[in-house]
């Protein structure tokens, strides 16, 4: 029997995975940045280390996220009566680096530009994450029953919430007038309705973390809602992509030509490997390439390629480009007419509810508890412990680390890519229609050489993100330049800065951008273990975040871990009954493992949402 001890330096769970509110993301900023600043060198474990032994010394840093810059157009009428866990005050100054007492006074307005100059805005460069975000159980705390139109369950989720926000509420179809301005005390105000990731990915319906999901019953903790659109800009405009096959013939932008054009095409891409003949000779070519000889309009190869292959112009092949295209038709239908789900509450739930069904059967976490050290046995050169920051040595035979741990020398090797993001509040969609409760993809090609598409993701307030009458937008593409620089130009396409004056405009065609945070991320995946430098054999590093719009990198490295650790074991079997479990010297039997479920059962009361199927019933 294994025993799995978690220690993290970080006060949340998830790592880069994580999802904050409002006022939580302020407070990872701001921690980053005292971090930064001060750096605290602790040098007991060094008296630990015995004659036999090494230390592979690890970093006290994380510099992992990078050139943040922080901005706020909406108005910032704030009062001394306006209070969230976490706000800030209004104050404006750019992060630089303090001492003593300055350093506090700095922090609390760092990173809040004002909206009179909110381009001239020095940038945040801090490269380390903390927040006072709490554990697994802090997310459902920001439930919203305006996702549904109906009250949610009463228990001690709600206590946090205003008293008005307990009322029965009736499902609004209208977006909110644009007279009504959204300020920064409303959105302070409203902080715990925003659930704020990190990292913006989506689920393939077909892919390996929905199928992780339903075979280890980790579905059970989590929620989803589907994604209601495929967009494309084109020609400066946004449009609405037809994907499935009743878009296709309900669409009112193909002609009847087209149509069939494209229902032929996708037909032979989901068997396209049946026909080797038809592709053969253009393995070679790009995937645009290849489209510009099977007879589709300048219109069709537009979509296929940005919209529903999601792959570069100018570097996927032919073959990734086909099977981006059938991964893509492959998981049409599941649980809606696109292929993508969203969890509710932001792609941070998942990893904690990994962490829910570690902790019910015995896994141990430790939070704000850092390691300092790896202790290595001269002789066999294998890991025998690591020392945390109190110097007390822990004792393990697997050691699994993340990449950014790891110490400059260990990693001097090392090519890190980087991830540019943007994260936006915007009062509208970027393609606004009847509905305004809409989840879209959108896919902005590169206009320039050498840089890259950029993935755009628009939630809605159904999805637990964002506040009523707001929407959160995630924009994400490889670096070619600094956050800022890769993607202003996409957000000055489809947004308007708010002001003063436009507010007042009841014509203005762009959503208005109240809010924006620009910020690099390293993308550690695909890296070999052999550019480590020095890793004992029972050491296993594993990754951040990748740039991909799935997850199916991280199932891979995950399984991939775990079967080196356990060759003879099967990866997140599903669980037993957790009455039936035992543990070991446990006299009581189930007693002990009842009173660790039932807390966890207590707190998880199913909450009405507008997910459109349920993971472990696929309506196909």
């Amino acid at each position: 029997m294994f025993k799995l001890l978690y220690q993290k330096r970080r006060s949340y769970y998830g790592g880069n995975w994580a999802s904050f509110s409002f006022s939580g993301l302020l407070s990872w900023l701001k921690e980053y940045q005292e971090n930064n600043d001060v750096v605290t060198e602790n040098s007991m474990w060094q008296e630990q280390i015995l004659e036999n032994e090494e230390a592979i010394p690890l970093s006290s840093k994380d510099k992992t996220i990078q050139h943040v810059e922080v901005f706020c157009y909406a108005s910032q009428d704030l009062h001394k009566d306006v209070e969230e866990a976490g706000a800030l005050q209004k104050n404006h100054a750019s992060v630089t680096s303090a001492q003593s007492a300055e350093a506090a006074e700095a922090a609390e307005t760092s990173c809040l530009p004002t909206a009179v100059e909110p381009l001239s805005m020095g940038s945040c460069e801090i490269p380390a994450e903390q927040s006072q975000c709490p554990g697994p159980e802090s997310s459902p705390e920001v439930n919203d029953a305006e996702a549904t139109g109906k009250k949610e369950n009463s228990d001690a989720k709600s206590s946090t919430e205003e008293p008005s926000e307990n009322v029965p509420k009736v499902q609004d179809n209208t977006e909110t007038p644009k007279k009504n301005r959204i300020t920064y005390s409303q959105i302070i105000k409203e902080g715990r309705r925003f659930n704020i990731d990190l990292v913006s990915k989506l689920l393939y319906s077909r892919g390996l973390l929905i199928d992780l999901l339903i075979k280890s019953n980790v579905s059970r903790y989590a929620e989803f809602k589907n994604i209601t659109r495929i967009l494309a800009f084109r020609e400066g405009t946004v449009e609405q992509v037809p994907c499935s096959r009743a878009d296709v013939f309900n669409s009112k932008q193909l002609t009847m030509v087209e149509k069939r054009m494209l229902m032929k095409f996708l037909t032979f891409c989901v068997e396209y490997e049946e026909h080797p003949d038809e592709y053969r000779a253009y393995e070679g070519t790009t995937f645009s390439e290849y489209l510009k000889t099977q007879k589709l309009t300048p219109n069709l190869q537009y979509f296929v390629l940005h919209s529903i292959a999601m792959t570069s112009e100018t570097t996927s092949c032919t073959v990734d480009g086909l099977k981006a295209t059938k991964k893509f038709l492959q998981c049409l239908g599941r649980y809606g007419n696109t292929p993508f789900l969203f969890p509710l509450y932001g792609q941070g739930e998942l990893p904690q509810c990994f962490c829910r069904m570690c902790a019910v059967f015995g896994g141990i976490y430790c939070l704000r508890h850092s390691v300092q050290c790896l202790v290595v046995d001269k002789e066999s050169r294998k890991c025998k412990a690591v020392i945390d920051q109190f110097g007390q040595r822990i004792i393990s035979k697997h050691f699994i680390i993340e990449d950014s741990y790891l110490s400059e020398n260990t990693c001097s090797r090392v090519q890190y890519r980087q991830i540019s993001r943007a994260v936006l509040i915007t009062d509208g969609s970027v393609l606004k229609t009847d509905a305004d409760q809409q989840v879209s993809i959108l896919t902005v090609p590169a206009e320039e050489p050498g840089s890259f598409a950029v993935r755009v993701i628009e939630l809605c307030s159904s999805t637990m993100t964002c506040m009523k009458g707001t929407y959160l937008v995630h924009l994400t593409c490889m670096s070619s330049k600094t956050a800022r620089e890769d993607l202003e130009r996409v957000v000055q396409k489809l947004f308007t800065p708010y002001t003063e004056i436009e507010a007042e405009n009841e014509q203005v065609e762009k959503p208005r951008l109240l809010w924006a945070l620009y910020f690099n991320m390293r993308d550690s995946s695909d890296i070999s273990r052999d550019c480590y430098n020095d890793l004992p054999s029972n050491v296993y590093v594993c990754s951040g975040p990748d740039s991909g719009l799935g997850n199916d990198n991280a199932v891979k490295q995950a399984e991939t871990l775990f079967q080196q650790i356990c060759p003879n074991e099967d990866f997140c079997p599903a669980p037993p009954n957790p009455e039936d479990i035992v543990l070991d010297g446990d006299s009581s039997q189930q007693e002990v493992p009842e009173s660790s479920v039932t807390p966890e059962t207590n707190s998880e009361t199913p909450k009405e949402s507008t997910v459109l199927g349920n993971p472990e019933e696929p309506s196909e």
